[in-house]
């Protein structure tokens, strides 16, 4: 809000007024209102292994991050131009792999990583698009700094929240959008729609049928799940709700079985169908891969996504995005050490307590060790980690995120934050909801945003200048 000095952005201006004349008891007020709403609807995500709060709230902090129209049309090419290039680089790998015969990209970490698909190499996605919804992690380091942390382009979650946040600041906050001009989110669902039925599969006849694939209500994301097929108007199943015959997918209705022609799934590659991934699987469906290669279904995002979000290959962005595009990234990658390379290993042992270092698979702020805040004990124990699995594990500096007004047991406090917008792609090109998913670190001078890790989200506006 107040830059590198003691002035208050013009892009603030009427965010400070706000919490000027707004006095604390009213804002802590209007936070307990919104999580009153959220219990309600039923808005809560599940922490695996925590047997005393498996369903929590997110929290919600009622400061909005304010984003001017200048920021946001830099960050918006930056992002079109990089998940082009990552669906440029899925289809390569899983076709003719000139990335790998250039030597850009060594060949064993793409085709021997874990998330790789072998079955990918032979099924072409309807119109080449893979990540059909992508989610880009972006951390802003000064004025002019930005840097994607990570990219998320398997199954990316979060997106239920940008739209709830949105609703809520709506109610509580009437007075504050009344002073700006800020882009709208509520056409996200239309878009998201529009951009699955443009993928419908070669052999689709008339309008195509739109299902979401949830692995139940057991998942972290069920909210989310149930959230977007509502707002999409089409069915929200499960594995058994479907059934795969003279492949065809079919889902089961009072009315008899339905044809369905995408399937917008939330469940990972392996456990999609029994037939081709784990045999024990009860939450995907026999056939599933044998219709998508008959032409009769498509699958988004689609199946081997999963190596884009592999933080080694993440490591290699800037140079996938050159040898697609023929331009640099308009938003740079956060600086990596791959620890796979002896050098860099050598590195980041000697210099673990300034660093951050991350699983390559990770997700969710697990596995991963923040040098600065962590006991010579825990940072002893990560170097043994290193030292027995080094291709495991990339390390990065640790940034000097920036921060949003926040508003804390105390009042208003600088809390860091990072943004997670939601790229759509289909047939006819890429569009992005303004703004996106801002995540809060609450805790005071912590870097981890995750809400398994106990952060919080905000409202994003993206606002005229």
């Amino acid at each position: 809000m107040r830059g590198d000095g003691s002035l208050i952005r013009e892009v603030y201006a009427h965010v400070a007024e706000w919490l000027a004349e707004t006095p604390d008891q009213q804002l802590h007020t209007r936070r307990a209102q919104a999580e009153l709403f959220f219990r309600r609807i039923g808005i809560t995500f599940a922490v695996y292994g925590d047997a005393d709060a498996s369903e929590r709230l997110i929290p919600f902090d009622i400061v909005p991050r304010i984003l001017s129209r200048r920021e946001w049309q830099r960050l918006e090419a930056g992002l079109i131009q990089r998940v082009g290039a990552l669906n440029a680089f899925l289809n390569d790998v899983y076709g003719a792999g000139e990335i790998l015969k250039a030597g850009i990209i060594p060949e064993d970490l793409v085709r021997q990583n874990p998330q790789y698909c072998l079955h990918a190499t032979t099924l072409r996605p309807a119109h080449g698009v893979y990540t059909h919804v992508a989610g880009i992690d972006i951390v802003r380091t000064g004025p002019d700094a930005f840097y994607v942390l990570e990219d998320n382009a398997r199954t990316p979650s979060g997106v239920s929240y940008m739209l709830e946040n949105r609703e809520v600041m709506l109610r509580l906050a009437p007075e504050l959008f009344a002073r700006h001009r800020v882009a709208p989110v509520e056409d996200y669902a239309e878009t998201l729609l529009a951009t699955l039925r443009s993928v419908a599969p070669p052999r689709c006849r008339g309008e195509p049928t739109v299902a979401v694939l949830t692995p139940g209500f057991h998942n972290s994301a069920y909210y989310e799940h149930s959230f977007l097929a509502d707002k999409l108007g089409v069915e929200l199943v499960e594995g058994g709700d479907l059934v795969v015959k003279d492949d065809v997918l079919f889902m089961r209705t009072t009315e008899g079985p339905r044809r369905v022609d995408v399937l917008y799934r939330r469940v990972d590659d392996a456990y999609l169908d029994p037939l081709v991934f784990k045999p024990d699987s009860m939450l995907g469906v026999p056939g599933i891969i044998a219709a998508h290669a008959a032409g009769n279904l498509t699958i988004a995002n689609a199946i081997g996504t999963g190596i884009a979000d592999d933080k080694a290959i993440y490591s290699y962005m800037p140079e996938i995005v050159r040898f697609y595009t023929g331009a640099d990234p308009l938003i740079d990658n956060v600086p990596t050490w791959r620890c796979r390379e002896a050098d860099a290993l050598a590195y980041v042992l000697d210099n673990l307590a300034e660093l951050v270092v991350k699983e390559v698979d990770g997700s969710g702020g697990y596995g991963m060790l923040v040098g600065p805040h962590a006991t010579r004990a825990e940072i002893a124990a990560f170097a043994d980690k290193l030292r027995a699995a080094p291709e495991k594990f990339i390390a990065q500096p640790t940034l000097a995120l920036s921060t949003c007004p926040t508003l804390a047991d105390g009042g208003i406090a600088p809390r860091h934050v990072d943004l997670r917008p939601f790229v759509l792609t289909g047939a006819h090109g890429t569009r992005i909801v303004p703004g996106g998913l801002t995540r809060v670190a609450l805790k005071e001078g912590s870097l981890v945003v995750n809400s398994s890790q106990g952060g919080g989200t905000k409202d994003t506006w993206v606002v005229d200048d």
